[in-house]
């Protein structure tokens, strides 16, 4: 009986522990377009990610970028919140 206990109680511990990894972020990107008048104001959008708090950073992080096309220059900033 007190086996069997404790295999419960591990086996609670393990799951509370493996599901406590896993959250809800939000990744937050803030674009901004330079290089002509006229463009778009910034905008900001936002991403859930559901994930463990590395690699849900690295998969925001990831989305970061900069571009030029026919003068217009756009910028992605992303950040995990």
């Amino acid at each position: 009986m007190q086996l069997r206990a404790t295999l419960l109680l591990a086996a609670a511990g393990v799951t509370i522990m493996f599901s406590s990894c896993v959250r809800d972020y939000t990744c937050q990107c803030q674009i901004v377009y330079t290089g002509q008048p006229g463009l778009p104001d910034s905008l900001i959008r936002e991403y859930p990610i559901k994930d463990s708090k590395k690699k849900a950073k690295s998969l925001c992080e990831q989305n970061s970028t900069t571009s030029d096309n026919n003068g217009i220059h756009t910028e992605e900033d992303c950040h995990l919140f």
